[in-house]
């Protein structure tokens, strides 16, 4: 049974669940992770024994215009979480309730913990925490409390770390929906800086399979570094869209006064704090879980833009 738990804010998209919400396995609640009286009434009435905490503020943009509201439901909302988790299934610290001892708490974050890399080397498990953002410090915090709790508790949990998902249904203010948006409503494609910042992406998919492992098999008490090896400058990232809607939504050379996509790129001033390149060694959770990517990236993203093309969701 899934019990979801979502405070519908702006990102949400109910749509995206509409083909599970009527399944009898699974029930959404609307609410909010720092409602403490709120959590411990689920955790009572469901009888919950595992949590999967994927609920965060995660956009850097909205961190650097506003800090708090990330504080509050990435560091407060797992702590709340944790807290809930803890007094259900504890007896007292290393010592859990009969019938509770195979719970587990499993937190989703984030490769941005680790800060920025160099041209070469990549972030590991063992990597120190140098959050640069608002956004990747409210998440190094949430990291770091998850950690007390099986540090001090005896609190089974987990921990994983991704790189840039990527996929359908992801919200608009995201880097390549954005792309897809802009070029299809013939707008200014925003570009930070020079286009040079380099990101590892992963597919949403991709990144489901490795969490359903993580949870079931990972070793508790133990961080999974979850990427694919997919690195790529943002400016290549826009191009390879630009070159798929060329190829699936061509321009009307008689109606524009543009003849590809391509052409509305434009560089914007960079944002405070960017991150010049992030890059995973997944090569724990390859070894010890032997979870393997399955997609294509090239084969991946044409199928993500065909699918913005054929909904047109943003």
């Amino acid at each position: 049974k899934i019990v979801n738990l979502d405070n519908l804010t702006y990102a949400a998209n109910p749509d995206n669940l509409k083909d599970i919400e009527n399944n009898n396995h699974y029930c959404f609640i609307k609410g909010d992770i720092c409602n403490a009286d709120l959590v411990n009434k689920l955790f009572n009435e469901y009888d919950l024994k595992g949590v999967i905490n994927f609920a965060a503020e995660s956009h850097v943009d909205n961190s650097i215009i506003n800090p708090e509201v990330f504080v509050r439901t990435n560091i407060y909302g797992t702590l709340t979480l944790l807290e809930s988790a803890r007094k259900h299934w504890l007896k007292e610290p290393n010592i859990y309730n009969a019938g509770y001892e195979n719970c587990k708490f499993h937190h989703i974050s984030t490769d941005e913990v680790y800060g920025s890399l160099g041209e070469t080397g990549y972030f590991t498990e063992h990597s120190p925490y140098r959050p640069n953002s608002p956004y990747s410090a409210s998440k190094a915090g949430a990291d770091l409390l998850v950690r007390s709790y099986y540090k001090t508790f005896g609190l089974n949990t987990l921990i994983t770390n991704s790189s840039n998902n990527f996929g359908p249904a992801q919200h608009k203010e995201k880097l390549i929906p954005t792309i897809i948006r802009k070029a299809l409503a013939l707008e200014p494609i925003p570009i930070y800086a020079d286009g040079s910042n380099i990101r590892d992406w992963i597919y949403v998919l991709d990144h489901c399979n490795a969490i359903d492992i993580v949870f079931h098999s990972g070793i508790v008490g133990n961080t999974y570094n979850i990427g694919c090896r997919n690195e790529y400058k943002n400016i290549c990232i826009a191009n390879k869209i630009c070159e798929l809607l060329d190829k699936y939504k061509p321009l009307d050379k008689n109606k524009h006064q543009i003849t590809t996509y391509k052409d509305l790129i434009t560089f914007v001033k960079d944002r405070p704090g960017h991150d010049k390149r992030y890059a995973i060694d997944p090569a724990k959770i390859e070894s010890e879980l032997k979870w393997k990517i399955e997609t294509n990236f090239d084969m991946k993203l044409e199928k993500t833009v065909k699918w913005f093309l054929k909904n047109n969701r943003f």
